[in-house]
């Protein structure tokens, strides 16, 4: 029960990599918030969790309506009285737009990067002013490795992720006084429904042909870290970038030329 009563609130958590944050805070102890714009799957889910004996429970937020990234933060301190973690999760792109440099338009550029930057910037802002309030707290970003590593398309969420990356050591470093920690966690591959949907067989077996460890990852597995990153075990650790990603962008560029495409997805 490393998180036995911690209040943590995670963005875009109904699915995905948000759901499984909500599922593995919640079996540690945690009093469980869900951020979603479908409040009636989050209910349903809450529900279905709730049964098990867990404590989730959701408040509305939408990435489109800018205040809504500050009233979810009102509504857990208001019910609770505190809070002590915030997943910034959000993230979003549009593969049929966001493509490389030469192509991708300066509207659907800046949209995107507003719309990532934005979600984690007022999030963490409204929830680090309750937290200084109360002897600090814990805030984790959900990034990419695609803001480590560049990608030969999706030029905006790449852009995003990378000062997404940055602006994690600049809260870390500006609210330490006020004994709030920031860390950030980088996916790779992850198998996801996003995953599924965009990405063709084809370019996952070529993405995999570069990945060290030739999985896809799990959510459970970005999930795990996002626990460490909440609980008491990282009190002594802020501002680091941690890549969940089999090792993807660590090996030579001809990586995947030499090992050849044995790959495996378990």
């Amino acid at each position: 029960m490393r998180l036995e009563n911690k209040v943590i609130l995670i963005t875009a958590s109904t699915r995905g990599i948000g759901l499984a944050c909500v599922k593995a805070c919640a079996k540690e102890g945690a009093i469980v918030y869900m951020a979603a714009r479908n409040l009636e799957t989050a209910e349903k889910i809450a529900k279905e969790l709730n049964a098990q004996g867990y404590r989730v429970n959701y408040v509305y937020n939408d990435a489109g309506e800018p205040n809504t990234f500050l009233s979810m933060v009102d509504k857990v301190v208001e019910k609770e009285g505190h809070l002590d973690v915030l997943v910034n999760n959000f993230g979003t792109s549009n593969p049929k737009k966001d493509l490389d440099f030469s192509h991708t338009n300066i509207t659907d550029y800046l949209d995107i990067v507003t719309l990532n930057l934005r979600s984690v910037f007022m999030a963490s802002q409204a929830a680090a002013k309750h937290m200084a309030k109360h002897g600090g707290g814990s805030i984790v970003n959900i990034s990419s490795i695609g803001g480590l590593v560049p990608d030969i398309s999706q030029v905006a969420y790449g852009s995003s992720k990378a000062a997404i990356n940055y602006l994690t050591k600049l809260i870390a470093v500006q609210e330490a006084s006020h004994h709030i920690r920031c860390n950030a966690v980088l996916p790779g591959m992850t198998a996801t429904e996003a995953v599924e949907k965009h990405l063709s067989e084809d370019f996952r077996n070529l993405f995999l042909r570069h990945i060290p460890l030739k999985k896809i990852g799990l959510p459970e597995e970005i999930a795990a870290a996002v626990v460490y990153f909440s609980s008491d075990e990282s009190a002594y650790t802020t501002g680091q970038i941690l890549a969940i990603s089999g090792g993807f962008g660590l090996a030579t560029p001809i990586y995947g030329d030499i090992t050849g495409t044995k790959t495996s997805r378990t």
